[in-house]
């Protein structure tokens, strides 16, 4: 009994809090998404909001058993435990029916169940008790490529199952290895990858870029990639005279292709941005033979693989995206409208957030949402409703409240003396920032849409007791940490 009181007087209360108060708040959005003025029960169970009042039970339940278990097994448990959601992931891939494409629910009964929602967990408790065990260190290549292992074996498993969305919330793990060492150059390449590819797709394929001989994607992205290429031999090597040879290349690239575009126009400016990217990585492998410093191959690698990846950008858009992916992501980069479509979704909510104006319409009072022109409004564009009934004071107010829930994580993994449990509370605020900000930029079309709901708001058992699993596990995580500072 004195046990037990020990434990209760070490929980967070101020985080379960938070939780409570933003699982209520999403139950009475999710009814306000769903309130037909002909069937005003609360307890109406055939109903999503009715639905939901279930998982949520069932999620406090599932919350106390959490917290009833010891913290130790949770660590003897991780890799066994990631073991069998991997194995459950390939079988979801045979034995899932097609949903909308997407081979990744199992029916129970009446109910559906997404695995992939689980496999976030086990991904988090792998991770932690991998990059806990003794002497780990980034440093070392077989660790990193572990680690890299472990949070990309699942997404690969899941984009198998056709269900990308979920798939890309594993990439914000890669925040936990930046916060235990892993050098920023790899946060750097991976944001230059993306920008990349985006350049290619949107110049590539602008109105009129078909009839053009030019390729614009191609001449802006190797633009960038020189530069950054000349700010990385500056940084890592300091060698100023391959940073001046490195610009007498470029300036005499530009110079001598201008003119020969004018005197010869079937030399594009395509051909010039080729030739100096190719002309600067034989400089780069000729600097390394002189120099005997592997930093120059690096940086000719990373050119290497911008001309691959600018010839590789739409190839991969158009074979391996699926078409509706396709069409979201021509939405947001600008080239195609389709407000009747696959934009249909995203124009909608952004009319029932505007409609809110500053004040809102009130409660219930929300004429786009009660009229169902959004679709999906209780589950990924369920934001929309917050933002038409509450308005732009309610919708800062309610950001405000889920950036002190996030920010309340951090602070809770920063004070852990276990590496264990710091690593995993990384895991779980990057798995939290990635929903938030992808949903909300789902919902404002800012970004694609994925179908990434936004956690204990949006409608879903899975996604419901998936994040109060992970949650839950935290918190009796950091309720030990004083027991780990007495035995180290």
């Amino acid at each position: 009994m004195p046990r037990n009181v020990n434990i209760l007087q070490k929980i967070d209360w101020l985080t379960i809090g938070l939780y409570l108060f933003l699982v209520v708040f999403g139950w009475i959005t999710i009814y306000a998404a769903s309130y037909n003025f002909e069937d005003t029960q609360y307890l109406d169970f055939s109903t999503n909001h009715g639905k939901q009042l279930i998982w949520i039970a069932c999620a406090f339940v599932v919350a106390l058993v959490v917290m009833m278990v010891d913290s130790k097994f949770y660590n003897n448990v991780a890799y066994v435990f990631y073991a069998l959601m991997m194995l459950l992931l390939v079988l979801t891939i045979f034995i899932a029916p097609d949903i909308k494409g997407s081979h990744s629910w199992l029916r129970i009964g009446s109910f559906q169940i997404q695995p992939a929602e689980f496999a976030k967990y086990a991904t988090l408790l792998c991770l932690a008790k991998f990059m806990s065990s003794y002497q780990f260190s980034l440093d070392n290549k077989r660790n990193f490529l572990i680690s890299l292992g472990i949070i990309f074996l699942p997404a690969l498993i899941i984009i198998a199952q056709s269900e990308t969305g979920s798939a890309l919330v594993f990439v914000s793990l890669l925040l936990v290895l930046f916060r235990e060492g892993m050098n920023g150059i790899f946060l750097v390449l991976g944001v230059l990858v993306v920008l990349f590819f985006i350049l290619v797709l949107r110049y590539n394929n602008l109105p009129g870029a078909a009839e053009s001989p030019e390729i614009y994607g191609f001449i802006i992205t190797f633009i960038i990639a020189l530069v950054v290429a000349i700010v990385f031999v500056h940084l890592y090597t300091r060698d100023k005279l391959c940073v001046r040879m490195m610009l007498g290349v470029y300036a005499l690239c530009l110079l001598s292709g201008v003119a020969l575009h004018y005197f010869y126009p079937s030399i594009l400016y395509t051909h010039i941005a080729f030739a100096t990217m190719g002309i600067t990585i034989v400089l780069l492998f000729a600097r390394m033979y002189m120099i005997r410093r592997k930093t120059y191959f690096l940086v000719a690698l990373f050119l290497m693989g911008t001309i691959g990846l600018a010839l590789t950008a739409d190839y991969v858009f158009n074979n391996v995206l699926a078409p509706h992916q396709q069409v979201r992501i021509k939405i947001v980069l600008g080239l195609e409208e389709d407000p009747q479509g696959a934009g249909y979704n995203v124009r909608q909510s952004q009319i029932a957030i505007g409609s809110g104006g500053v004040l809102g319409k009130g409660y219930l009072n929300g004429t786009q949402t009660k009229l169902s022109y959004v679709p999906e409004q209780d589950t990924d564009f369920v934001f929309c409703t917050i933002g038409e009934e509450r308005g732009f004071l309610g919708s800062v107010l309610f950001i405000a409240v889920y950036a002190f829930f996030m920010i309340r994580l951090i602070f809770l993994a920063e004070r852990q003396r276990s590496a264990f449990t710091r690593i995993y509370g990384y895991g779980l605020v990057s798995i939290f920032l990635f929903h938030f900000f992808i949903n909300l930029g789902m919902v404002t079309g800012i970004t694609p849409v994925i179908g990434i709901p936004l956690p204990f708001i949006s409608y879903g058992g899975s996604s419901l007791w998936g994040f109060t699993i992970m949650l839950f596990t935290f918190i009796r995580l950091d309720a030990n940490r004083m027991e780990v500072l007495q035995h180290t």
